[in-house]
């Protein structure tokens, strides 16, 4: 699995989101140089070389190697990793997860999806100060319910079980201890593109 970083610069984030940068970036989860991505993104090599400059000035992109190419030098490089930006680049904006806590909102989940975006993010970058792992776990798993009261049961079922393993392994307090956050969310999966009224298919979220 490609490795995932997490972007927490304000001006990285911009870059990265720049229309024919974020082209770049995905062109290049494949090593590639100016002269091969110019005629991919429709620009000259001069153009390509001024944005991947950029790119790599903020570590978003790596060299690969250097080759001559006649009396030039060709640059290959690659995407670094595979992104995500963490909420925390519009810190004023970011959903509190705090702030009216709703176990049936989407938006209280979204909320809790962006904080630990946020949070492993900053995780992950200590944990490679330090040259230390990060422990975690996640499961994923899909479920079709035959019926709403089916959903419903299973949520209160789920609630349960998460309180009863809560309770059995937390002790605050203890020496050498430290708190871990858990997550469980559930929503429904999309499962089809999104289609306008005038029948013209699109992609959800456009």
């Amino acid at each position: 699995m490609q490795d995932v970083a997490v972007i927490d610069d304000p001006i990285a984030a911009g870059v990265s989101l720049d229309p024919i940068r974020a082209r770049l970036l995905a062109e290049l989860v494949q090593p590639g140089s100016a002269s091969s991505l110019a005629p991919v993104v429709g620009l000259t090599r001069q153009k390509v070389n001024y944005h991947l400059r950029a790119l790599e000035q903020h570590g978003l992109i790596e060299l690969v190697e250097e080759r001559r190419k006649g009396n030039m030098t060709e640059r290959v490089l690659r995407a670094a990793a595979a992104y995500v930006i963490s909420p925390s680049v519009l810190s004023a904006l970011a959903p509190d997860p705090g702030r009216e806590p709703d176990k049936l909102s989407a938006y209280w989940l979204l909320a809790l999806g962006s904080r630990t975006v946020a949070e492993l993010g900053e995780l992950l970058a200590r944990s490679a100060r330090a040259g230390r792992p990060l422990a975690t776990f996640a499961a994923d798993a899909e479920v079709e319910f035959a019926s709403a009261g089916d959903r419903a049961a299973f949520a209160v079922e789920l609630a349960a079980a998460v309180e009863a393993l809560v309770a059995k392994y937390h002790h605050g307090g203890a020496p050498g201890g430290r708190t871990h956050r858990l997550v469980v969310g559930l929503h429904p999966k999309i499962t089809a593109p999104e289609v306008d009224a005038d029948a013209t298919p699109r992609t959800p979220g456009t």
